[in-house]
């Protein structure tokens, strides 16, 4: 039986990462796995494994836009999620994009360096993030070392970096506390904070074994999702925190460098006997 309207529809700017544990095909997955239908467009192209990214070729920004209006053409979407933005070129399209529709939440995951250390974006764009992108978004969800990048004051602490971020009009942050920082031990707990003008609120979550490549990719489509159904921000945070946690829990050694999250882990095995 066919169907109509019954699935929220998430457009995801992001790079495309060949291994499948981030990237499009993360936000893809991640999209489907919490009830939503996803539309991509590559932001860049990458030479990556699960080791480490080795290269980033940054899709024009004309192919970007050219891309978007076709599917504001054909499709009802209700969020916006944006993962990496190599260079100034993709950045000016990535804020065109998400001027064609206002009003719809603009989630951005500020992909700035993968697990391995490699930079990924030129340098000096986070300057023009904060004071052209920022102003646009809804919530923001960077680790604690994107967000010191993002922030002036690298040093300050947690609230007054989220406070600074903030200040340009960046609408709320959800900061994620799986990377220990540099000289801190890894806790027993991850913490995870949502910041708002009107609360904060912390979420634990058991600490895993493992080192997962994906894992951020994972949490910001998964909150898109849940916002784009229509869900309040404090319950679609909860709600893309339990979905990646349960992917990183299922987790998948499949290359020979980080874990994989395994965002289809509840859809049954293939049978091969059916005829």
């Amino acid at each position: 039986m066919i169907r109509y309207d019954d699935k929220p529809v998430v457009l995801v700017l992001a790079g495309h990462d060949p291994s499948g544990g981030a990237g499009l095909v993360a936000d893809a997955e991640a999209v489907r796995g919490c009830g939503g239908w996803p539309v991509t467009i590559p932001t860049a192209m990458t030479v990556q494994s699960t080791r480490d990214v080795l290269a980033v070729e940054p899709c024009s920004g004309d192919f970007i836009r050219r891309a978007a209006r076709a599917l504001f053409e054909d499709f009802r979407i209700a969020a916006i999620k944006v993962g990496l933005i190599p260079d100034a070129e993709v950045l000016a399209a990535v804020i065109d994009v998400a001027r064609m529709r206002p009003g719809i939440p603009l989630i951005v995951d500020p992909v700035i360096a993968s697990g391995g250390g490699t930079e990924l974006s030129t340098p000096g764009l986070a300057a023009d993030v904060r004071s052209r992108l920022l102003p646009l978004v809804d919530i923001l969800t960077p680790n604690r070392r994107e967000l010191s990048l993002l922030a002036t004051q690298p040093a300050a602490d947690e609230v007054a970096q989220v406070v600074e971020v903030m200040s340009l009009g960046c609408a709320a942050v959800l900061v994620t506390g799986t990377d220990p920082l540099e000289g801190e031990p890894a806790a027993g707990h991850v913490v995870h904070t949502l910041h708002t003008p009107e609360l904060n609120r912390q979420w634990q979550w058991p600490r895993l074994p493992a080192d997962y490549h994906g894992s951020g990719c994972t949490l910001a489509s998964a909150l898109a999702t849940r916002l784009a159904a229509g869900e309040g921000l404090a319950g679609a945070c909860a709600q893309a925190q339990r979905f990646t946690w349960d992917t990183l829990d299922h987790g998948l050694a499949l290359g020979r460098g980080q874990f994989l999250p395994d965002r289809v882990w509840r859809a049954p095995d293939f049978d091969a006997t059916l005829e």
